[in-house]
């Protein structure tokens, strides 16, 4: 089945009790077991399988090429689990535009147990590889990256790390992308990570995350780490992710036609210094980008002339975009991530320009939003 078929149909099936179209949400903790130690259709307790999160669960191993998938309470719990894999001395290689969240787990959480952490640019295949040691075990991409829009190489990396030593696993967080735009375990890539609170869920209503893989041996040492420490996705959020991913397709081609319009608005301003978008003719990688991904996607970062204060003052005077974290919504949203959610950054390497702004454009009408952005950019 296409993409579109499959966002619908993968992983649902009507309810065997009553023909229920849509997945049921199974709100129970355990399960009749029919003896000891035989549990019925292997549910035994909801924290380690619940039918409504495996419907999820199979529909984005389908969605993402993978053999396996699994659903967290959020992505910095999925992210979390993986890095669990790993013990004190080993080494993680992950990009140097990363959201703060992920930065702030790996540099202020992680270190104190042990793990050792190198934040490079992994678009520069030089780069990467000068950075990788024996120790390293996983190598972490954002792709595209947040919020600078940074776009690595995924087959390229995956090639790479296969002739290194240490054989690291390649893990892409492909949150900004999705499962319809790239594909990164066709590419190579051991493990996908989702934030499934923007995109995938698509309405803002839900937060959660999502770990995908083809290697099932990998999975099952997941899935006991998920069921151990305990982050997993409650079965109304994994309900909301379904019926949200029902209209992926339809939205991310909305979501790339909007952004492209409002890109050409924005390289019109006399106050935008820079644009950051991926198929935009200025950006770095744009090659690349066309080359693994199927459109732009949603997400346009630019920087103001005039730096941090004007950056405020056109967050603040948006009407229509609302100033707010997160993104991947059908509204569309506006921030300054110096400020706001790349400020665990301060002071670090990875620190964020203070007149960047980040937009995550909605499906709304496009007209509206470049009238919104017009007269912000005047206030």
């Amino acid at each position: 089945m296409k993409f579109e078929t499959l966002a619908i149909h993968a992983g649902q099936e009507a309810d065997p009790n009553n023909g229920a179209v849509m997945t049921p949400v199974y709100l129970t903790s355990t399960y009749l077991q029919d003896g000891i130690g035989k549990p019925r259709q292997g549910y035994e307790y909801s924290r380690t399988l619940n039918p409504t999160r495996k419907a999820l669960q199979d529909c984005l191993a389908e969605l993402e090429g993978g053999n396996w998938g699994l659903a967290f309470a959020s992505g910095m719990a999925a992210t979390d689990t993986v890095l669990r894999m790993l013990k004190s001395g080993d080494h993680v290689v992950a990009g140097n535009d990363v959201y703060g969240g992920t930065f702030r787990l790996f540099d202020k959480v992680l270190r104190r147990f042990g793990l050792d952490f190198t934040f490079a640019d992994t678009t520069d295949p030089e780069n990467l590889a000068e950075a990788l040691t024996p120790a390293t075990k996983i190598v972490w991409l954002e792709t595209p990256s947040n919020p600078l829009l940074s776009v690595t190489d995924i087959r390229a990396v995956a090639e790479a790390l296969k002739q290194h030593p240490s054989k690291p696993l390649l893990a892409v967080d492909n949150t900004f992308a999705t499962p319809y735009l790239q594909r990164p375990l066709e590419l190579g890539a051991d493990l996908v990570v989702h934030s499934m609170t923007k995109y995938l869920g698509g309405h803002s209503d839900v937060v959660g995350g999502a770990v995908i893989g083809k290697d099932k041996e990998l999975g099952a040492q997941l899935a006991y780490l998920q069921n151990a420490i305990g982050g997993i996705q409650g079965p109304m959020d994994s309900f909301l992710v379904l019926r949200g991913i029902k209209t992926l397709p339809v939205r991310m081609d909305r979501h790339f036609e909007n952004a492209t319009r409002i890109v050409q608005f924005l390289e019109k301003q006399k106050s935008v210094e820079r644009i950051f978008y991926p198929f935009h003719e200025s950006h770095p990688q744009q090659k690349i980008a066309k080359a693994q991904m199927k459109n732009g996607g949603g997400m346009i970062s630019f920087v103001m002339k005039a730096g941090k204060d004007a950056a405020i003052k056109v967050a603040e005077a948006t009407k229509l975009f609302t100033l707010a974290e997160s993104l991947g919504g059908v509204e569309s949203l506006i921030e300054v991530p110096a400020a706001m959610t790349h400020l665990s950054t301060q002071g670090s390497t990875l620190e964020v320009a203070p007149g960047l702004i980040r937009l995550s454009v909605g499906i709304e009408n496009m007209e509206d939003l470049i009238a919104d952005l017009e007269q912000a950019l005047k206030a």
